[in-house]
C-alpha cells in the first residue's frame, strides 16, 4: 500500500531490529489516531482502547511481516481496522436497530485536542476537524455492516486510495468501490439533512445561549420551557438503553412520565463531547452529602433549535474527566 500522505515510519530492514520497549514507543506515537479511528468503527470508546492495545501487540508479534511498503502509520491503520472487524464479528447481528443505536458512548473533546495540538497537517487532525467525529455521524456508521463501515471510513475519513483498501480487505477495487456507494448511501440515509450550528468558537453566542437556557430548565425541571427548545422532529435516546423517541410530544411525555419534574436539586456543569456541546448533570444525595453523577446530555444543535439529545449513563463520567461528585452550589455555565 501507498498511502503517502502519511509521515513515513522506521525502515524495513529496521523494524524487525527493535527491541519490545522501542517499538512500542514507536507505537505509542500513533495510540489516540488509532483510538480515535477504532473509535468511529466500534461505537464504543472502552472497546477502543481494548482494540488499540490488541493492535499494538498485534503489531509486536507481526513486526517481521512489515515490508516498508507502505508507512508505519499506515501499516498500525491496517492492523487497528482488522482488529475492529474482528471484535465486531463478535456481536450480535444487529447493533442498530430502527433508527437507534446500542454501541455508542462518547469521546471527550480534552483527548481529541491531543491530535490537533500535534501537527494539523496529519490527515487524522484534519478529520477530526470536521463533522466525521460528532455523535449523528457515529450514529449514522453504526447501522452500516463492518466491511462498508471500514471501506467508508479508510476512504472517506482517511483518504486512502480504493487499490490500498483493496489490498488490505482482500477485495478486488471494484469490491471496495461498490462497497463506498452502498456505505455512502446508508450515512445519507441516517444522517441530519443540516450541519449544526457548534463550532466552539467566539461565533457560537447564541448557540451557549440557549444550551444555557436548556440547562437552567433542566435544573429548575421546567418541562414547558424545555419543550419551547426542541424542534418539532427532535430525537431522543440514552444509549445502550433501547428505546428512540422521535417529535417534541413524544420526548416531553417519555419525560413526565419518568418522573423528570419530581428529580429533586441537581446541578450542572458544562462540557463538550465530539465536537459538540454537552451538559453533564448531578443530583443531589443526601446519604452522601454531595451532588453526584447522574447523566450527560449531548446536544444537537441546528437553526436555533435542539434536534437531538443522546443521553449518557453516570459511568461515563470519569472518561470525561468530570467531577465524580460536587459538594458545594456549583452551576457553572462558561461552556
Amino acid at each position: 500500500m501507498s498511502t503517502d500522505t502519511r509521515p513515513e515510519g522506521p525502515a524495513a530492514s529496521g523494524l524487525g531490529e527493535l527491541d519490545e520497549p522501542a517499538f512500542s514507543r514507536l507505537a505509542e506515537r500513533h495510540r489516540r489516531e488509532l483510538h480515535v479511528h477504532c473509535y468511529r468503527m466500534l461505537g464504543s470508546f472502552e472497546d477502543a482502547e481494548d482494540t488499540v492495545q490488541d493492535t499494538f501487540l498485534r503489531a509486536w508479534h507481526r513486526r517481521e511481516t512489515f515490508e516498508g511498503r507502505s508507512t508505519f502509520r499506515a501499516w498500525l491503520y491496517g492492523i487497528a481496522t482488522h482488529a475492529s472487524l474482528d471484535l465486531l464479528a463478535k456481536r450480535r447481528p444487529k447493533a442498530a436497530t430502527g433508527g437507534e443505536v446500542r454501541w455508542l458512548q462518547p469521546y471527550p473533546d480534552r483527548l481529541l485536542d491531543e491530535l490537533t495540538a500535534d501537527d494539523a497537517e496529519q490527515p487524522e487532525a484534519v478529520a477530526v476537524a470536521q463533522e466525521t467525529i460528532e455523535l449523528a455521524y457515529l450514529v449514522a456508521v453504526q447501522h452500516l455492516a463492518p466491511r462498508p463501515r471500514a471501506v467508508l471510513i479508510l476512504r472517506d475519513v482517511l483518504g486512502w486510495p480504493a487499490r490500498d483498501v483493496a489490498e488490505l480487505l482482500g477485495d478486488s477495487v471494484n469490491s471496495v468501490n461498490s462497497a463506498l456507494q452502498r456505505a455512502r448511501a446508508g450515512m445519507r440515509e441516517h444522517l441530519p439533512a443540516e450541519r449544526q450550528d457548534w463550532t466552539h468558537g467566539e461565533e457560537d453566542a447564541a448557540t451557549r445561549a440557549l444550551v444555557r437556557r436548556f440547562t437552567d430548565a433542566s435544573l429548575a425541571t421546567d418541562v414547558d420551557t424545555l419543550a419551547a427548545l426542541l424542534r418539532e422532529d427532535v430525537r431522543c435516546s440514552m444509549p445502550p438503553t433501547p428505546g428512540l423517541r422521535v417529535g417534541r410530544d413524544a420526548v416531553v411525555a417519555d419525560w413526565v412520565q419518568d418522573g423528570f419534574e419530581e428529580l429533586g436539586r441537581m446541578r450542572a456543569v458544562p462540557t463538550s463531547v465530539n465536537r459538540q456541546p454537552a451538559v453533564a448533570f448531578y443530583l443531589w444525595q443526601d446519604s452522601e452529602g454531595a451532588y453526584l453523577p447522574l447523566t450527560l446530555d449531548a446536544l444537537r444543535i441546528s437553526g436555533g433549535t435542539i434536534t437531538e439529545i443522546l443521553t449518557f449513563h453516570a459511568d461515563r463520567f470519569p472518561r470525561l474527566g468530570l467531577p465524580e461528585r460536587l459538594t458545594e452550589d456549583r452551576h457553572d455555565q462558561d461552556t
